[in-house]
């Protein structure tokens, strides 16, 4: 049975299917102009995607507002009618203007996350941005929805439940995560009944989209069985043709084994899963000193004298071709991408 389009108020999704957002370097402008070319949803990730321009190390925030209109405009070449937006992280630095630089450019679709978005709503005020909450509970969605219709009188767009199995930065404590691994479903549940409640007091339709773990046709179709309109889907698309990252970042994913699979501690405090490699070793017994700070993260978050390592060098050293110096962010199944493919295949694939 093929899959149904995805509606998103005025937004008609042919393919119920989002590229999530990878930072940094990972999806930009070749990946997600391909997939919304192919009927899903393009993003790029706004984390430190201005790290290829020449002014990157003496103005980071504008280097960044830069290659947010640089790689949007590259996407939308390629996607055409195709749906593209973004991924930000509620933790960047200058979240404001990154956001609203996202707007200016026409942003399709804003999916935020890292954090909960509480000022998103007056970010994009009168802007055609269909904006979604990056979730992974259900007192989380009601907190958020509560405090938009209180402040803002309105809702999300969509929502995006981001699962214990992604890759990169998690929404729950370490121990906690074989936990919320085994009652997902239940809280997948439990989330589309607060939407709900949203829905009618808006009178809108708010799709709910599942996150984290999705690796197939039948991972799809399950978590379209407990209620949700669609998916979201990152670890798949990095051994793709045209995924933006380097060729040995793509080795790491293809070569990587089940035991290879690792949560790790960030800087921030958060737990993330990742590849293991001799960085990850290095960061369980020693602390990497920072030499400069890239300002990526909202200086509440990130204490760059005193944290173990620095996320943005880490990310950054995974996608300039030292990936033994780096960490390299992925969901729990990348051992089981074994083989490259390219965007269309990997689309026809899902929906066949």
């Amino acid at each position: 049975m093929s899959l149904k389009p995805l509606q998103i108020g005025d937004l008609t999704v042919p393919v119920p299917i989002i590229q999530g957002g990878m930072g940094v370097g990972i999806s930009l402008h070749r990946l997600a102009g391909n997939v919304a070319k192919e009927g899903g949803i393009g993003i790029i990730s706004t984390a430190q995607c201005g790290f290829p321009l020449d002014n990157f190390k003496t103005d980071t925030l504008q280097s960044n507002l830069d290659a947010i209109e640089k790689e949007f405009k590259a996407a939308k070449e390629i996607a055409g009618d195709g749906i593209v937006g973004f991924n930000i992280m509620v933790a960047s630095f200058s979240y404001e203007e990154i956001v609203k630089q996202c707007v200016k450019v026409g942003a399709d679709v804003i999916i935020s996350g890292a954090g909960l978005p509480t000022s998103l709503p007056e970010y994009v005020a009168g802007s055609k941005a269909k904006i979604a909450p990056i979730i992974s509970s259900g007192r989380a969605a009601k907190i958020l929805l509560k405090h938009w219709s209180k402040h803002y009188n309105r809702t999300a767009d969509f929502i995006v439940i981001e699962g214990p199995l992604a890759g990169g930065h998690l929404g729950f404590k370490k121990d906690h995560l074989q936990e919320a691994i085994e009652t997902m479903d239940e809280e997948v549940t439990k989330i589309i009944a607060v939407v709900k409640d949203f829905e009618e007091e808006f009178n809108v339709h708010i799709p709910v989209i599942f996150a984290g773990g999705v690796f197939n046709r039948s991972d799809i179709d399950h978590y379209m069985g407990l209620g949700c309109e669609g998916v979201q889907m990152a670890t798949r698309f990095v051994c793709t043709e045209e995924c933006d990252a380097p060729d040995d970042y793509k080795e790491r994913y293809l070569n990587a084994k089940k035991e290879d699979v690792e949560i790790i501690t960030s800087p921030v405090g958060m737990p993330g899963r990742a590849i293991k490699n001799k960085f990850s070793e290095l960061t369980k017994t020693h602390n990497i000193p920072t030499s400069k700070c890239n300002r990526c993260l909202d200086k509440k978050l990130c204490d760059s004298k005193t944290n173990p390592y620095c996320i943005s060098t880490a990310l950054i050293n995974a996608v300039t071709h030292h990936t033994d110096d780096a960490i390299l962010f992925a969901g729990a199944n990348v051992y089981r991408v074994n083989e490259m493919t390219t965007v269309h295949e990997l689309m026809k694939e899902l929906c066949d």
